[in-house]
């Protein structure tokens, strides 16, 4: 058989307790002032802003905080932003948070080096360059680390969607002490998104080889904390685990990029404001039956590397964790349509696709 291989994978990452502490000189060695992109709160709750600012006090580092990322940050989030780090002279930027503040990192970095540029440039397929991008995530999920993407949320089409151009992050500091102060439904809603990638990166026409090998490994370290999620109480080596399955699930889907569930979850997030890990999860049990008979073996192998004997026991789980939603039938002939519209992830799905196969993959209410 003939191996095809593509494997592209620039972040310079680092996961250890202590990490920003421990790799300091690094972190402030991509300029001379950095702009600090993250939330109001979170970042400052569970130690990571603490952790950035005195690491580059530290080396003499300046910097510049801009806090006020929200979930789902905007178009003209990301330019205001962007207007603070030209202003105070940034040349490069530090994300910290979960994938709102990565990802809008990253289009502020854009923007910032761009500066003469209007933001329908973040959606123009320009070879354009960013500021360098430090990622610190403090979430479990989005993996956005280790991704070049940089999803928005567009008011102009009512929908979430990544930018045009592909931005890696420089260097990710990944630590799993940022999880110790995160509500438990954050945490299930984060991991459940890492879920989402690695079921979504193996099932998929842009898999590898290296990618897959991402994947099942991604699903051994998720599964092995998987009963947090139902409310056990974490260990020390459950959150390490979490982010390890989230940064690996970051990598596979920077290869293979997602499909049906992260596809339609963007409807639900921007018109039912539904958390967007939470959403996707909806969607995984039918994703994994839409393969059920014709790649049988490979579902009960994603299936048992997660620690499950059944698609029933999968979908039991799933809706433990998150529930189920509500769903109108007008909402799903609406997100019917708009999946049917984007042609790039119905053609990542390694089966012939047809309405009905897709709407079948909604959760029973």
């Amino acid at each position: 058989m003939e191996h095809k291989m593509n494997f592209y994978m620039p972040t310079k990452l680092f996961q250890e307790w202590n990490v920003v502490e421990n790799h300091k000189q690094e972190l402030a060695s991509f300029g001379k002032k950095a702009l600090i992109v993250t939330g109001k709160h979170s970042s400052r709750a569970n130690g990571s802003l603490d952790d950035v600012t005195k690491a580059l006090e530290s080396q003499g580092t300046e910097y510049v905080i801009y806090d006020q990322i929200e979930e789902n940050p905007t178009i003209p989030m990301v330019m205001e932003a962007a207007e603070v780090g030209k202003t105070q002279g940034a040349d490069f930027v530090i994300g910290i948070g979960g994938g709102s503040p990565l990802d809008a990192a990253k289009a502020i970095a854009l923007m910032i080096l761009n500066r003469d540029s209007s933001s329908e440039v973040l959606y123009q397929p320009l070879p354009l360059r960013a500021l360098p991008v430090i990622a610190v995530p403090t979430t479990c999920g989005t993996g956005s680390e280790v991704t070049p993407y940089a999803i928005l949320t567009r008011d102009d089409i009512q929908t979430k969607q990544s930018i045009s151009h592909k931005i890696f992050p420089a260097l990710a500091l990944v630590d799993p002490k940022y999880l110790q102060t995160a509500a438990g439904s954050v945490l299930v809603n984060t991991a459940i998104d890492a879920l989402g990638h690695l079921i979504e990166s193996y099932f998929n026409t842009n898999a590898s080889e290296y990618s897959r090998m991402l994947c099942v490994t991604g699903m051994e370290v998720w599964s092995a904390g998987r009963n947090v999620l139902l409310g056990m109480e974490p260990e020390s080596e459950d959150l390490d685990n979490f982010m390890l399955a989230s940064s690996l699930a970051g990598m596979a889907i920077s290869h293979t990029s997602t499909t049906l569930p992260h596809g339609l979850s963007y409807y639900l997030t921007y018109h039912k404001g539904i958390p967007h890990g939470k959403a996707v999860g909806y969607f995984l049990p039918g994703y994994l039956r839409l393969f059920a008979e014709e790649m049988d073996v490979e579902v009960m192998m994603v299936l048992r590397t997660l620690g499950f004997g059944s698609l029933e026991q999968f979908e039991g789980f799933i809706r433990e964790c998150i529930g189920t939603p509500v769903i109108t039938a007008e909402e799903k002939e609406q997100m019917l349509d708009d999946m049917m519209a984007v042609e790039r992830k119905l053609k990542a799905v390694p089966t012939a696709l047809t309405r009905e196969k897709i709407a079948a993959i909604f959760p029973d209410a």
